[in-house]
């Protein structure tokens, strides 16, 4: 069954897209208060991950608001990072922070769909994708595309929620997730579905080995995860 975030005809992709749009403005925010700010540890530790210290070049899938993006140039020498997402609101957002922090010519914003790539073959180093990944309406073709335009021997590092397994916290987490998260978030978001959303594609996306096999299938070798914070999320680790 497909998980979508509206009740339309519309496909998966055009309704990510309008979500993404309805609550750019409070992402970020958002953010920091439901995972209590350790998202932000998370992309540190995702980052830390990436063996290739001085990468010419780094694509980052469904980039949002660019906080990985900005992290990355932070922690890695690169001479240029490219973030792809389908949101237009989410890269203003975007575009506004880089500004603000002067790596506007650094990091380039583009508007684009993971699915579909306008990049050659072999042309980056790293490619990462951070709370992304589920969101592809065709997760195998995403995966090819980003394989794709991996140079031989690049690497690709995903950060991603799972679902808990650890009892008691795995009962906790799932009450937060269903219920305590989606209400927050649809009274500061003004979007109905966008938190409730986020629990049914956490729990519909196929989890650790399972994402392993889906790395597999795309031509990707040496592919691993990571649990983070009692299994909230996971990094996974592969290369072409």
């Amino acid at each position: 069954m497909e998980i979508k975030p509206y009740d339309t005809k519309a496909s998966k992709k055009v309704e990510v897209e309008q979500m993404f749009d309805n609550i750019a403005g409070n992402y970020d925010l958002l953010n920091r208060v439901l995972t209590l700010g350790i998202d932000t540890v998370w992309r540190k530790k995702a980052i830390k991950t990436i063996s290739n210290k001085n990468p010419q070049n780094l694509i980052d899938l469904a980039t949002g608001t660019a906080d990985f993006a900005i992290e990355a140039n932070k922690q890695l020498n690169i001479e240029q990072i490219k973030g792809i997402d389908i949101s237009h609101e989410m890269l203003e957002v975007g575009r506004d922070k880089l500004r603000k922090k002067g790596l506007d010519h650094k990091i380039e914003l583009i508007k684009g769909d993971s699915e579909n790539l306008h990049f050659e073959e072999n042309t980056f180093d790293v490619a990462t994708v951070s709370f992304g990944v589920r969101n592809f309406e065709n997760l195998d073709k995403g995966l090819k595309e980003i394989h794709r335009v991996l140079n031989s021997g690049g690497q690709l590092v995903i950060l991603e929620f799972t679902k808990p397994t650890m009892f008691p916290f795995k009962q906790l987490f799932n009450i937060y997730f269903k219920y305590i998260l989606p209400f927050i978030g649809k009274f500061k978001s003004k979007d109905d579905n966008a938190y409730q959303y986020l629990y049914e594609s956490v729990q519909a996306f196929p989890d650790y080995e399972r994402f392993i096999e889906h790395l597999q299938d795309a031509g990707f070798t040496k592919c691993s995860y990571k649990a983070l914070s009692l299994g909230i999320c996971a990094i996974y680790q592969a290369y072409k």
